[in-house]
């Protein structure tokens, strides 16, 4: 989950999902003029050693091309990203984005590079490393835990995740797993994002002290300071499009449905999915096509039979905002005069390439659904997390989540060093997925968040999709008192089971800050077409610097 918000009085909701919630060039780093002049006097700390990459922000297509030409292998490609993971996120700056590292890379590239000899390549990810999410399952060495140790010891899963198998399937090479919020960011209201019990806490790659946001910060990090192609990350509510943003990366949040959740550890079986994060559209757009295919273990992805795509790359179009109608979501703006003054810039450079803005296109039912989503969650998380633990068989140390519960109180000083488990608490306490309350809740969302939110605004005013400031800068981590989420807007998208899709918009103190495009069910093809446009008449996106410090001196 990340956290969002739509208004402060949601500090819950905000927790969690993240819960609830001239012009933007590549050499931009703050647009409102108050601090930009605050910036030229407050110069940033020094940017720590850190080697020249030869493969930094290269893209899979470049990848490809180099492995087609011979100047490199699968196997060398891989050799380069281990060793940038043990020179910059164990070592250096010390990102900490990579929880575990698969000791069968290596072997996995050589068997794929033979294969690109003997038969050819399969497809765009062919011999392309990637990193999961350490929640979503291999059958392989590497453990698949949320970060906990309460999973550490068990039982490896005994088939792949959907997401894993199909990318094997696509002749990916699964690199390793990344550190995330512990459970998804859903253990407790005042939790750390970036920060768990087995792998500690991640940093954010342009400004250290930095959060890097969550749950997926692992997966954030890491791609954003190129130590693999690109990754997958989950979301609940935020926290695909949240890290993305803090991170500088494009992330899709897909509808719920379009890719499967097998093999993942749950939070809400109503709003969670599966998406890529990386460094341009177009390779989240390829992994994307990877990823999508109908799945009998869940039978939300039967509805995305004849909607979903295996090329998701052929509706990105550069002049992709032209002629579009875009509805901008003022609701979520006002929690950063600079953030409101990079989306300023970010609109007019959406009317010069010829879209149609219409502001506002507000969703009526804006701040309506924050309390019955939490409910939704704690009965869903109960119910969905024990029907997971099940799959790890009966030498799991942990079947229910009260058997978490008790793990956690028996090893309190490991797992609960800075906040408890108060959501796990509450979800322990709710009944069966039968209970009234639960039923009319999830009623209540789906109908406030669908048919009287985000689709109510698109046909009010014929839009093609919403926009949105997907965050604010990421805060400055802190242990103690947890995170300081300010603003954002992932919490319609997220409830709804829409799609929202993030791309870089601009810079504050060498900090990003993205965009979100989100609109309709099964809209991917709509939103990638506009969320590309913006991407490529910008180029917003830039390299990490691992700064110290982006405080005032």
């Amino acid at each position: 989950m990340k956290r969002s918000g739509s208004t402060p009085n949601h500090a819950i909701l905000i927790r969690r999902r993240f819960l609830q919630t001239g012009v933007l060039g590549a050499a931009a780093t703050v647009v409102h003029p108050a601090l930009g002049a605050a910036r030229t006097v407050n110069a940033l700390p020094p940017a720590p050693e850190v080697k020249a990459f030869e493969l930094e922000e290269v893209t899979i297509d470049a990848l490809q091309e180099g492995m087609k030409s011979g100047k490199d292998t699968s196997r060398t490609i891989v050799e380069k990203y281990l060793q940038r993971i043990e020179e910059i996120d164990k070592d250096g700056p010390a990102i900490n984005s990579v929880i575990e590292v698969n000791p069968d890379a290596l072997e996995i590239a050589d068997r794929l590079d033979r294969e690109r000899k003997e038969r050819g390549v399969r497809g765009p990810l062919h011999g392309i490393p990637l990193l999961l999410k350490d929640n979503i399952d291999t059958a392989d060495k590497v453990m698949t835990t949320a970060g906990s140790l309460a999973l550490a010891g068990a039982p490896k899963p005994a088939k792949d995740s959907w997401v894993a198998e199909r990318l094997r399937h696509a002749g990916a090479v699964i690199l390793g797993k990344t550190n995330l919020s512990e459970w998804a960011n859903i253990r407790s209201n005042h939790s750390t994002s970036g920060w768990s019990g087995r792998g500690g806490l991640t940093k954010n790659p342009y400004v250290l002290d930095r959060n890097p946001c969550g749950s997926s910060s692992g997966t954030g990090a890491g791609v954003s300071a190129n130590l693999a192609a690109g990754g997958i990350g989950t979301e609940t509510d935020g926290s695909i499009v949240c890290p993305s943003s803090a991170n500088g990366l494009a992330g899709i949040k897909a509808t719920v449905g379009l890719v499967s959740r097998t093999g993942i550890i749950p939070i809400s079986h109503s709003q969670d999915g599966a998406g890529p994060m990386c460094r341009t559209l177009r390779d989240a757009a390829i992994v994307l096509g990877a990823l999508t295919g109908v799945d009998a273990e869940d039978r939300y992805t039967s509805d995305s039979e004849g909607k979903s795509y295996r090329d998701y790359t052929q509706f990105l179009d550069v002049h992709g905002l032209k002629d579009a109608r875009i509805g901008v979501g003022r609701k979520y703006f006002g929690f950063s005069d600079g953030v409101d003054a990079i989306m300023a810039e970010a609109m007019d450079l959406m009317r010069k390439e010829g879209a149609t803005l219409i502001d506002p296109a507000d969703i009526d039912s804006f701040g309506k659904f924050d309390d019955s989503e939490l409910l939704v969650m704690m009965y869903e998380l109960k119910a969905d997390m024990e029907q997971y633990l099940a799959r790890l068989g009966p030498g799991s140390p942990v079947k229910t989540l009260k058997d978490l519960i008790d793990f956690n109180d028996h090893n309190a000083q490991k797992e609960m060093p800075y906040f408890g488990q108060d959501l796990f608490l509450k979800a322990q306490a709710k009944g069966p997925l039968t209970s009234r309350e639960y039923i009319d809740a999830l009623e209540k969302n789906h109908r406030l968040a669908r048919v009287e939110g985000i689709d109510a605004v698109m046909d009010k005013f014929k839009l093609d999709a919403l926009i949105a400031p997907t965050g604010g800068p990421a805060w400055m981590t802190d242990l103690i008192n947890g995170d300081h989420f300010t603003g954002g807007s992932s919490n319609a998208a997220a409830v709804a089971g829409y799609p929202n899709i993030n791309v870089t918009a601009g810079w504050m103190f060498g900090l990003p800050i993205g965009i979100s495009f989100f609109g309709r069910a099964w809209s991917e093809p709509t939103l990638l077409r506009l969320a590309y446009g913006f991407e490529q008449a910008t180029l917003a996106r830039k390299a990490p610097r691992f700064l110290a410090s982006a405080k005032l001196d």
